[in-house]
Parts: structure tokens; C-alpha cells; sequence
């Protein structure tokens, strides 16, 4: 994918999956690549139109949530492209998790009852629900690994002021409870999820994607509890199978490991699991659009000449 340079371009960042252009203070452009990462590591090897899946479906929950709180979002100009309004970000991800999966998981079975600062009951098995959803917090780390912090160590660090933690655990809860309702509809659990969050001036916006394969996991409600009572792993639709096949063959983004080879046919798998989530979660057709690099730009620059003269 190009590296474009457009009219009142002020900057330029290229993160693990995504390449962000600052236009002028105000103005976001936002590429979906079809690079994907786990475990804070790029793999080698490009995933057909996932880039465009992250983009609709961010965009598609974007517009579902708009009521809970203001977000980013003004346009959607091509396949993998949104623009939107640049805000200072809250250097924390605000992680939502209504199941004991994952890293959660990995924590609680190692002995550990506590996590980011919130304690977590005993007799729990792997996938079960909490009583309530928690917020277990992460750092955002402009480079290597994102780390886990409680809400005491965001406050003692200047990350979030009181209020503002206030306002963000309210906005986060809503709208992973907004997000289940839209998954228990298409007959999906949303498991676990991450948002961001920025400020221009005194208010606080929903920033990047939500909802997405790559920010989630979501598990089928179908058959969910019968899995769960045999000790059985859930069907699920996330992007931890990835994951799970990296630690298979050794590899966890620690010093001195090797990405395993991607084959054609496992790259082809990563792309079809991806459409099958877009179309699971928005219940529509996935119809791929593979623009030009020519094309992209051209729609680009014409939304942000619309966007000025509006």
C-alpha cells in the first residue's frame, strides 16, 4: 500500500495494522492496511481485504453507538479509508471483558486473582462469565508491548483525571453493553473488547475502530452453555485463533522467536474467518472492493475537499 501525501498534510504515522494522516490540527485520515499483528508484532504477510473488513465494521458499530457518546467518525470514502476528527488521545485502552478468556484467562489460571487492580471471584473456568463486566486498563504504548495498569495507577500517573475516569467507565460499560445487544442479535457473544478514547477541548470522543475482529472477540451463542458444562472450547469468531496458532508453533513476540511460516492457504483461512465475521456481525453480503492506489487517493482528496467546503 502507497504512502500517500495529500493537500494540508501535517502528518504522518504508520501504526501495527492501520496509517494515520494528520490534515491540518483537525482532521483524521485513516487507512485500514491488510497487515495483521499479534502480540504487538507485525506478521509477514499481508491478509486479503481485512483491511476493508475492519474499516465497515468499525464503521457500521461507529454509527450504532453514536448515541452512547461523540466519536470520531465523519466519512467513509473508500472500502479501507475513514476520515475523521483528530483528537488528543487518552494514552489507555479501555479493555471490556464480560468473559474469563484470554489473557484473563491466562492470568486467572496461573493463580492470580486480581488483575489491573480488579478482583476476580475463585471457581471460575476458562470462558465463563463474570458476575458483571470489568475494565482491565492498558497502557498505550507508542512502542513495544501495551501493559497492564489499575484505575489507582492511571489516576497516581496523570492519564485520566477523576472525572474523566468516571466519564470513560461509563461510556466503555455502555458501549460493550450497546456492542452484546447488536452480537446477541445476529446470535453472537461479545466477549471481550477494547475502545480508545480522545479529547478536543472539554469533551470526550470514541476514537479508531470498536467492535472489530481485531479489538474483540466474539464466541457463537449457539451451543455456548452445553460447551461450557462438557469443558469444551467455544466456537468463537475473534482473531485469538491466530494467536493461538503462533503459540502452537512457539512463537509469543518474545526476543528471539520466529514467525512461522504463513502459507498460501493459511493466509487464505485468516481472510475468509475475517469476512465471515463482518458478514456474521452486520448480517449483510461482504462485497469486496479492491481500489487502485490512484482510485483511493482521488476519493480521499474529494471527501476532504467536500469536508472543507462543508
Amino acid at each position: 500500500m502507497a504512502n500517500f501525501q495529500f493537500p494540508e498534510q501535517t502528518a504522518f504515522y504508520k501504526g501495527k495494522v492501520r496509517d494515520v494522516y494528520s490534515i491540518q490540527n483537525d482532521l483524521l485520515v485513516m487507512v485500514a492496511s491488510d497487515r495483521i499483528s499479534a502480540f504487538d508484532v507485525i506478521l509477514p504477510e499481508p491478509i486479503p481485504f481485512k483491511g476493508q473488513v475492519l474499516n465497515q465494521i468499525a464503521a457500521y458499530m461507529l454509527n450504532a453507538t453514536a448515541d452512547i457518546c461523540p466519536n470520531w467518525l465523519l466519512l467513509v470514502p473508500a472500502p479501507n479509508v475513514s476520515i475523521g476528527k483528530r483528537c488528543i488521545p487518552f494514552k489507555i485502552e479501555m479493555v471490556v471483558r464480560g468473559n474469563l478468556t484470554g489473557h484473563a484467562w491466562r492470568t486467572y489460571s496461573s493463580g492470580q486473582r486480581t488483575l489491573c487492580g480488579v478482583g476476580l471471584p475463585e471457581g471460575l473456568k476458562e470462558n465463563d462469565y463474570f458476575p458483571t463486566p470489568i475494565i482491565t486498563p492498558t497502557t498505550k504504548a507508542s512502542e513495544g508491548h501495551d501493559e497492564d495498569i489499575s484505575k489507582e495507577g492511571i489516576l497516581a500517573q496523570g492519564l485520566a483525571s477523576a472525572d474523566e475516569w468516571l466519564q470513560l467507565e461509563q461510556f466503555a460499560l455502555k458501549l460493550f453493553a450497546r456492542g452484546k445487544e447488536i452480537a446477541a442479535k445476529r446470535g453472537l457473544i461479545l466477549v471481550d473488547t477494547k475502545y480508545e478514547f480522545g479529547k478536543i477541548g472539554d469533551t470526550i470522543y470514541l476514537m479508531d475502530e470498536i467492535h472489530t475482529p481485531d479489538s474483540s472477540r466474539y464466541f457463537y451463542a449457539d451451543g455456548f452453555a452445553d460447551r461450557q458444562a462438557r469443558g469444551e472450547k467455544q466456537k468463537q469468531l475473534s482473531k485469538e485463533f491466530v494467536r493461538e496458532w503462533l503459540i502452537a508453533n512457539n512463537f509469543m513476540g518474545k526476543e528471539g522467536q520466529t514467525v512461522p511460516v504463513m502459507t498460501p492457504e493459511w493466509i487464505d483461512t485468516i481472510s475468509k474467518r475475517y469476512i465471515e465475521l463482518y458478514e456474521q456481525v452486520t448480517g449483510t453480503a461482504f462485497l469486496p472492493e479492491k481500489l487502485s492506489d490512484t482510485d483511493t487517493y482521488q476519493r480521499i482528496v474529494k471527501a476532504l475537499d467536500n469536508l472543507s467546503d462543508g
